[in-house]
């Protein structure tokens, strides 16, 4: 085997594509969150967990877990979104020692707000490339992905 062999290796240019894909459609996609909302592809993706998770809030080891982020990456992160006024700390209800990052009402409209945006961009660079009959398979098949990936990942201390 050669080092062109293994370059043209059909699973290594499968794979290759699919990153490929993933950074150009995160660059576009985030560009656009960040030209017409003000936030990061990253910041949204955590006013997406606070609002998935709503009532009181999550842990920033919550978060960081389910962002693949160190606790220090995570707290910058929602220093910088505090700071913003997307969210804020609070104690936690169970646990007074604890505190919990909740979404602001700015950031549940910015959640809103940038949620109706980023559906059109997914509508015109994600699912209008793809012939319809593909479309609802491969959602499914990402999704299968996706998981696959986060049970073989180790938990974030």
């Amino acid at each position: 085997m050669t080092a062109k062999d293994a370059a043209d290796n059909e699973l290594v240019l499968a794979f290759g594509r699919l990153q490929g894909a993933a950074t150009r459609l995160e660059y576009i996609l985030g560009r656009r969150l960040e030209e017409e909302c003000g936030i990061s592809h990253l910041m949204y993706e955590v006013l997406l967990i606070l609002g998935r998770a709503g009532g009181p809030g999550l842990s920033m080891r919550a978060i960081s877990q389910e962002q693949v982020l160190t606790t220090g990456g995570a707290t910058r992160l929602v220093d910088r979104m505090a700071a913003a006024g997307l969210v804020q700390r609070v104690t936690d209800p169970d646990d007074g020692r604890g505190r919990l990052v909740r979404l602001t009402a700015l950031g549940e409209a910015t959640a809103v707000r940038a949620s109706r945006l980023h559906v059109e961009n997914i509508k015109r660079y994600f699912l209008d490339p793809l012939p319809a009959s593909h479309r609802e398979r491969f959602a499914e098949d990402l999704r299968i992905l996706s998981h696959a990936a986060r049970d073989s990942l180790p938990q974030l201390p």
